[in-house]
């Protein structure tokens, strides 16, 4: 998908497609996204002052917050790594380090190009492949061997043992083609890394990125050994073309497109903010450490330069989106300096019971779909009524309600223990061919222990 052609409305029509209401958060992503393609098309030298507007995003769990950052993600083909902020702390802590996000955002980048980049190369790969399976097969024989010689006009010349050869690999490169030799073993060559990890005394002073780029060096100055493997031709045809695409694609190229994409459409995903949020109570305790991890985000999240093993990238237009609950801490709570840096603030509905309908009918990968792909790979066709899924939801807001509001992963709970017990069954009892339609006093019958019991603390995860 070519998310530089879509508008911002387009935008809020894909995520449609996976989320279900919270219209003004989808607005807000949607500019932010497309504001990225503005930037980029703007021709003065302002461009680079542009910076991206970050969103905050408040409301209770799963009410879809991260869903709409992973799909905002996959429409623009951008890296996206999702971290929790209470996995952070402060500089000269034990712990992550802040930094360590936007590393694993450079690596996410580089997976993506060197996907990408494989997936071009994969014909030529492919062509490769083919003749060193032939070779495992049928060795080629080369016209080193002394033989008589005859003038270039006799008619008497006989046909030679090559061209027999090359008929004969010309036979069985049509029947790797045509898949008749899958299951046919061969012994090929794999290249293997040198050596493993190697540990240093004395490395706990070095920095990560220093370690990370030692330990490349060290590994790329051992030499490669290949170890011999009798596969099938399948076999042998996976592990090979992988190598042969890794071989023909440049990895400094990758990096380098990889930093940027990183740099200029990369999204980082800061789950569970406010619980850095310091309550402004006086003496030190958490709030002390809570405050460091604060001011230790804020830079990266101003704008700055991280080394990481791949190279060096500057944060300045990465499009960080964070969101919390704020039951406790309220949003006024984080220092000043980012809140400052969070200057769109949407607020998230809580789910209501219609939502909930919708949510297990409308989705392109809504639960009820997924249950009826499971039961399908065995064979078993299953539908869900109309009532069934109206109890099914009026089961899983009501237990919300009674008990922690866990939003729209109650649905998750609630299904599977209405299906598991069939899960169970398939394909022992309910054998392949059978059909099952789910109706409302089927779950009426199973999930009623869960509303009527009021310790929910045994059923309920």
């Amino acid at each position: 998908m070519n998310s530089s052609a879509l508008t911002p409305k387009q935008i809020v029509a894909e995520l449609d497609k996976y989320i279900v209401g919270q219209d003004d958060a989808k607005r807000n992503v949607a500019i932010a996204l497309r504001n990225r393609w503005r930037r980029m098309n703007v021709q003065s030298e302002i461009q680079e002052d542009i910076i991206p507007n970050n969103i905050l995003m408040i409301g209770a769990t799963g009410v879809g917050k991260t869903e709409i950052a992973r799909r905002l993600a996959k429409i623009a083909d951008a890296p996206f790594v999702k971290v929790e902020a209470s996995k952070f702390t402060e500089v000269g802590y034990v712990g992550r380090d802040v930094e360590s996000m936007v590393r694993d955002l450079v690596e996410q980048s580089v997976n993506m190009v060197k996907a990408r980049k494989k997936e071009e190369v994969k014909g030529k790969a492919a062509a490769i492949v083919e003749e060193i399976i032939l070779d495992a097969l049928i060795p080629a024989m080369k016209s080193t061997s002394p033989r008589t010689t005859f003038p270039p006009d006799s008619s008497e010349m006989p046909s030679s043992d090559i061209e027999l050869n090359e008929r004969t690999r010309n036979l069985f490169r049509e029947k790797i083609k045509n898949g008749e030799l899958e299951d046919r073993k061969i012994e090929i060559d794999i290249k293997q890394s040198g050596g493993g990890n190697v540990g240093m005394i004395g490395a706990g002073m070095m920095d990560e990125v220093s370690m990370m780029n030692l330990q490349e060096m060290i590994n790329g100055m051992m030499p490669k050994k290949a170890k011999k493997r009798k596969v099938t031709v399948a076999e042998a045809r996976k592990i090979l073309l992988e190598e042969e695409a890794a071989r023909l694609i440049d990895m400094d190229e990758v990096k380098e497109e990889a930093l940027r994409k990183a740099e200029q459409a990369g999204i980082i995903f800061i789950d569970e903010i406010d619980k850095i949020a310091s309550s402004h109570q006086k003496g030190g305790g958490p709030d002390v450490s809570r405050e460091g991890v604060q001011r230790d985000l804020l830079p990266i999240v101003e704008g700055s330069t991280v080394n990481t093993k791949h190279g060096v990238i500057k944060t300045d237009h990465v499009l960080f989106i964070a969101a919390g609950a704020f039951h406790v801490s309220k949003p006024s709570d984080l220092i000043p300096e980012l809140q400052g840096r969070f200057p769109i603030r949407v607020e998230l509905n809580s789910l209501s019971k219609e939502d909930f309908v919708r949510i297990l009918k409308e989705p392109k990968n809504a639960l009820t779909k997924q249950y009826i792909a499971l039961f399908e790979a065995e064979g078993v066709e299953i539908a869900f009524t109309d009532e069934a899924i109206d109890a099914i939801a009026e089961t899983a807001f009501s237990i919300n309600a009674e008990m922690e509001n866990i939003g729209a992963r109650r649905l998750q709970t609630v299904i599977s223990r209405l299906l598991n017990e069939y899960l169970f069954d398939v394909p022992d009892k309910i054998v392949a061919g059978s059909k099952l339609e789910i109706s409302k006093e089927m779950v009426t019958e199973k999930l009623s222990g869960l509303v009527k019991n009021k310790d929910l603390s045994e059923y309920i995860l």
